[in-house]
């Protein structure tokens, strides 16, 4: 009896938040393999923000097509291969998609060296989508500096917690952090050394942002966009650096993204607004887990992880990533 896959499949695209209705979950048998493939146990599927942009048609990101499994980066066990360069046991990062088992050319594949880090710290505090994100839109984009103010928003999940991190390591003054609710303000202070936090759901951010930075915003790191962008760009100083990570209050209409109201401010200051994404900086990759990598052994940068369980729930653990419902690096062990 062959290997069965366990998947869920895109069957139509959604207009607006996604529902049942958009997704089916099948059971199919593995095929056998040609050469230069592998055969992947899934373990783990990172769950990022930019899955839900892939379910648009015409997508910047790999689009998911109509009865295909759903992008998304992952980690697993190689179970078979017909490439020299992979044997059974290999641990391997790669798009692995919304399914238990997945037939992956091998290129497609990055064989992880488990003895500098746990395989699931390569979707989190070293992984493409998360930890290189957020050092790259830190160092190199925001380029922090000694004395800088810096506020990130979305600041409890994968990439926000990560950048707040790597700010008061390269040498921020203050770190203030935006998240939505008690319990994820609570965490960035008392858990990740933010100095202070701004729950958007119960607080004025333009009046906590008064309050908290006083003299004025150097950096802001941005993964949502709207009304909270623009209430930063009221607050920026001279030569104030904007990063534009991710707009998340945006993505569920792509079609009407909303720009914000007050950019002229970057005229008025001087400043920046520049947008990246991480394979910008593929270069650089070696540089950026090579810090990443230190930062980690010696404790530095916390990465918590939620990890929700079984694969026909995907479009569901996607959903309460859209909705804040997380803490961290949210993971779907398949």
């Amino acid at each position: 009896m062959g290997i069965v896959n366990r998947k869920v499949v895109l069957v139509s695209r959604p207009d607006g938040r996604p529902d049942d209705s958009n997704f089916r979950y099948l059971e199919e048998d593995v095929a056998p393999l040609e050469d230069g493939q592998v055969l992947v146990a899934v373990d783990l599927l990172g769950i990022d923000a930019f899955i839900r942009t892939t379910l648009n048609e015409g997508s910047f990101h790999r689009g998911a097509q109509i009865g295909g499994v759903i992008p998304a980066l992952g980690v697993g066990e190689v179970l078979d291969s017909r490439d020299a360069g992979f044997v059974a046991g290999d641990k391997v990062f790669g798009p692995l998609s919304s399914q238990t088992h997945a037939v992956m050319p091998a290129f497609t594949l990055r064989k992880l060296d488990t003895a500098v880090a746990p395989a699931n710290a390569w979707l989190g505090a070293l992984g493409l989508t998360t930890g290189l994100t957020a050092y790259f839109g830190i160092v190199d984009v925001g380029r922090v500096k000694k004395g800088d103010t810096v506020v990130v928003s979305g600041a409890a999940g994968a990439v926000g917690s990560m950048a707040g991190q790597i700010a008061r390591l390269s040498g921020a003054d203050k770190v203030i952090g935006i998240a939505g609710g008690r319990h994820k303000t609570t965490f960035l202070v008392e858990e990740l050394g933010f100095d202070a936090a701004i729950d958007y759901r119960n607080e004025n951010v333009g009046a906590r942002l008064d309050e908290l930075a006083p003299n004025g915003i150097d950096v802001f790191f941005d993964n949502v966009g709207g009304e909270i962008l623009d209430d930063v760009l009221m607050r920026i100083v001279e030569g104030s650096r904007i990063v534009i990570c991710g707009a998340i209050s945006q993505y569920e209409k792509m079609d009407d993204v909303r720009g914000p109201r007050n950019y002229l401010k970057l005229a008025e200051r001087h400043a920046s607004m520049e947008g990246f994404a991480v394979f910008h900086f593929a270069q650089h990759y070696a540089r950026g887990e090579g810090q990443l990598a230190q930062w980690y052994r010696n404790g530095d940068i916390i990465m918590r992880e939620q990890i929700e369980h079984g694969v026909e729930n995907f479009p569901a653990v996607m959903n309460m990533l859209m909705t804040g419902g997380h803490h961290g690096k949210l993971l779907l062990k398949v």
